[in-house]
């Protein structure tokens, strides 16, 4: 696959279509209600059917009972699954095979002991998310703003498509792309005015920044500039 830049936490048309005009090739919709960014399933298939083809579907869950998966994959016929709680290797594994559904496996790091469950996700997942450690009694195991030492996963080979998430905005997504050599990059907070509220001028200037680092790696790296589903 190649390079790829994934917005989350879209939850308004309007930004959705912000995200799909900067030309996403991702765009995340979580369905967590302790999240400001949380899709009701009023919203979901509206939003889902807005989405045409353009770009693909990821649907966000933390801890999800089979009951609730069914569910949001009812509401938002998702291209991907992004699995950002606790689950563990076995509930990946359980997931991917019961749903059919391609599977994103979101792991927390602070310090390099946090990778050392990687090669058994990758294993299991379709997908690997390198994310933020959220500090102890966040609400969220996502989307809290927080960078982490990218030099942690720098020439990591996990056998997986990597995705880099953590703080990312268009000041900093540059030096991030360079520092880690990542297959893409998922963006929430960094393209924000105020929690769950999406900008889309940030939005624009995030996607334009990162496929500027793309390009300019592109000669080496031999990547293409569009995604295909897994």
């Amino acid at each position: 696959m190649g390079f790829e830049i994934k917005i989350c936490g879209l939850k308004t048309p309007e930004a959705l279509d912000a995200a799909l005009a900067a030309g996403a090739d991702l765009v995340g919709f979580v369905h967590f209600p302790k999240s400001p960014r949380h899709v009701t399933w009023e919203a979901a298939p509206r939003l889902a059917a807005q989405v045409r083809g353009l770009a693909l579907k990821v649907a966000l869950v933390v801890d999800a009972d089979d009951a609730l998966l069914a569910d949001v994959i009812a509401a938002l016929d998702p291209d991907l699954l992004q699995l950002h709680g606790h689950e563990t290797v076995e509930r990946v594994a359980q997931i991917r095979a019961r749903f059919g559904r391609p599977v994103m496996k979101a792991l927390p790091v602070a310090v390099r002991a946090d990778l050392a469950p990687v090669s058994d996700y990758a294993a299991v997942a379709d997908r690997l998310l390198f994310d933020a450690k959220p500090v102890p009694g966040a609400l969220l195991p996502g989307g809290n703003g927080r960078v982490f030492d990218w030099a942690l996963i720098r020439g990591l080979d996990a056998g997986r498509p990597v995705m880099l998430s953590g703080g990312l905005d268009a000041g900093n997504v540059v030096e991030a792309i360079a520092a880690t050599g990542v297959d893409g990059v998922d963006v929430s907070s960094g393209v924000e005015t105020a929690p769950g509220v999406k900008s889309p001028e940030k939005i624009q200037a995030f996607i334009a920044a990162a496929r500027r680092a793309r390009d300019i790696a592109a000669p080496c790296s031999n990547l293409s500039p569009k995604a295909q589903a897994s």
